[in-house]
């Protein structure tokens, strides 16, 4: 490959990049349904990260996912020990990139959905487990609480996101885009 050809694929990949994760933020600000705690089910916003892995690789999907984190820690942030804003803001994000483990794969756009989506609850789940437990109600211990409550926005945002990706329509125009970004 030539310099000048390195140089044009890293610039659209970079370019990608940073329209994948405008577009997160701007799906971010519509919100289906706020969670009472903090969370939403919004439009789809785990999708373009997830799709950034998908189409460029996990390298590219897990630094706009850290990236994504980074601009939601600036304009929204809960923070209340440092492991938390690691979990809460770089790690729940970066992991909608592991999408790029299994591009190759059949059926390779649902598996990165389930696979970014998984470790984002996971993410969450840790932090709510560990520095939100408090909040549980009295009947719940603060494993239950955060399982089921991180399940509630993640898990709805999650599905509808796998519903959407598996539309014929849907997943042929991701695979073109993909496509054309290959060549």
């Amino acid at each position: 490959m030539e310099k000048s050809e390195k140089k044009q694929n890293y610039t659209r990949a970079l370019t990608t990049s940073a329209l994948m994760v405008a577009l997160s933020m701007i799906l971010s600000n519509i919100k289906l349904f706020d969670m009472p705690q903090g969370g939403a089910v919004t439009l789809f916003s785990m999708l373009p990260i997830i799709l950034l892995g998908w189409m460029l690789g996990t390298r590219w999907g897990v630094m706009g996912g850290l990236v994504l984190g980074l601009i939601n820690l600036m304009f929204d942030a809960y923070v209340i020990h440092p492991a938390q804003l690691i979990l809460d803001y770089f790690l729940a994000f970066a992991v909608l990139g592991l999408s790029g483990l299994v591009r190759n794969k059949k059926h390779g756009l649902a598996l990165g959905v389930i696979v970014g989506v998984l470790g984002r609850y996971i993410c969450s789940f840790l932090s709510g487990w560990i520095f939100f437990g408090e909040y549980a109600p009295e009947n719940f211990s603060a494993f239950t609480w955060s399982l089921w409550y991180n399940l509630t926005y993640i898990g709805t945002e999650g599905a509808l996101t796998l519903i959407l990706v598996c539309i014929p329509v849907v997943k042929n125009l991701f695979l073109r885009l993909r496509t054309s970004l290959e060549s």
